[in-house]
């Protein structure tokens, strides 16, 4: 039994073909989770083949998973190639994937600058564009950005730029698709414990321990996010729940970027 069968199965995506970038852990993978509970079929893309077919595995039959990085415009390719053939349209595309580290500003250096607008913004700029040659009226786009794009935190200015950057496309995008009727909203995420903490951010237990006790003190909801709950309002903006919704940015930070 997959991990899917967890959740109540209704039919707010029944019949959906979705993407999802950088879905084999973290909040990719409990999105895939909750769009396959909702009755879609899902894509989800990782640049790790080992952990990419974990995933899969574990979300069962209605996933395929698709080796790629979308910094590099070939895998952009094919990834959308692979889709085109495989399923023949896209309705929803959660543009998920991304990275950062923590990096003071004097020790900043060029490689640090273009490594992460190449992921995080020419990323995910490209994956929107190739995706929708493939999504019809009616379509929803979500990208996933952060508190971090208007909440200042030490050592972190590269990444929520690219966050910041984001959320400029997004009010771009809404118009830009208007007449195609494609919604394009933001999840602006806080505080969420993921395996990214340790891949990407390369913190230790210690540290993680220490950023939860900050999150309880500070933020109104008293801890730190869930994946889960993120992805669920993912689910919201990609499903006609949010059918005017547009434009948004939507933060799951428990009230953190709010005070």
């Amino acid at each position: 039994m997959n991990s899917t069968a967890r959740f109540s199965s209704s039919s707010k995506l029944a019949g959906k073909i979705a993407l999802i970038t950088g879905g084999s852990s973290g909040l990719g993978l409990a999105t895939a989770k909750r769009f396959i509970a909702e009755g879609a079929r899902v894509f989800v893309t990782g640049r790790r083949q080992a952990e990419l077919d974990a995933a899969v595995r574990e979300l069962g039959d209605q996933a395929t998973g698709i080796q790629g990085d979308i910094a590099k415009p070939t895998d952009l390719d094919r990834i959308f190639a692979t889709i085109k053939s495989q399923a023949g349209r896209l309705d929803v595309l959660f543009a998920n994937a991304g990275g950062g580290v923590f990096v003071p500003r004097e020790q900043v250096t060029e490689e640090h600058f273009d490594r992460y607008f190449g992921i995080n913004v020419k990323g995910t700029l490209f994956t929107v564009q190739k995706a929708l040659a493939l999504m019809p009226a009616g379509s929803a786009i979500v990208l996933n950005g952060s508190m971090v794009s208007t909440k200042g935190f030490p050592a972190f200015g590269v990444y929520a730029a690219t966050k910041a950057a984001l959320r400029s496309f997004a009010r771009t995008w809404a118009v830009d698709l208007k007449a195609r009727q494609i919604r394009v909203n933001v999840v602006a995420p806080g505080t969420v414990i993921t395996p990214g903490y340790k891949t990407e951010l390369g913190l230790s237990d210690e540290q993680l321990d220490a950023i939860k006790a900050q999150v309880v003190a500070t933020v109104p909801s008293g801890r730190t996010g869930t994946p889960d709950e993120v992805a669920k309002a993912v689910l919201f903006l990609a499903s006609d729940d949010a059918s005017y919704v547009n434009g948004v940015e939507l933060y799951i930070d428990g009230g953190a970027a709010q005070i």
